[in-house]
């Protein structure tokens, strides 16, 4: 698993992120994580994530929408991938 799957993994583990569309949500990812990463490299990781049953897909038409939402969540594969990410306390 690379660098930005994995980023993308514990962003999406550590915070609720809905935007409009996959720029904002991208944006969004780079702010809080305090770091500039490419379009394509969070494109790459997304597409692996969603190949791999990590995600929900993320596009989605509520009930009664009149628009598409952009929504990062982690299946319950996903969450068990973000949790073996986070640093042990050693006990």
């Amino acid at each position: 698993m690379n660098a930005v799957t994995q980023l993308l993994l514990r962003t999406a583990f550590e915070n609720f992120i809905a935007e409009a569309n996959a720029e904002a949500g991208f944006a969004r990812i780079q702010e809080l994580n305090g770091q500039a990463v490419s379009d394509e490299a969070l494109h790459e990781a997304l597409a692996d994530c969603l190949r791999d049953g990590l995600i929900r897909e993320p596009v989605r038409l509520p009930d009664g929408a009149l628009q598409c939402h952009w929504r990062l969540e982690l299946t319950p594969r996903g969450v068990a991938a973000a949790r073996a990410l986070l640093p042990t306390d050693g006990a």
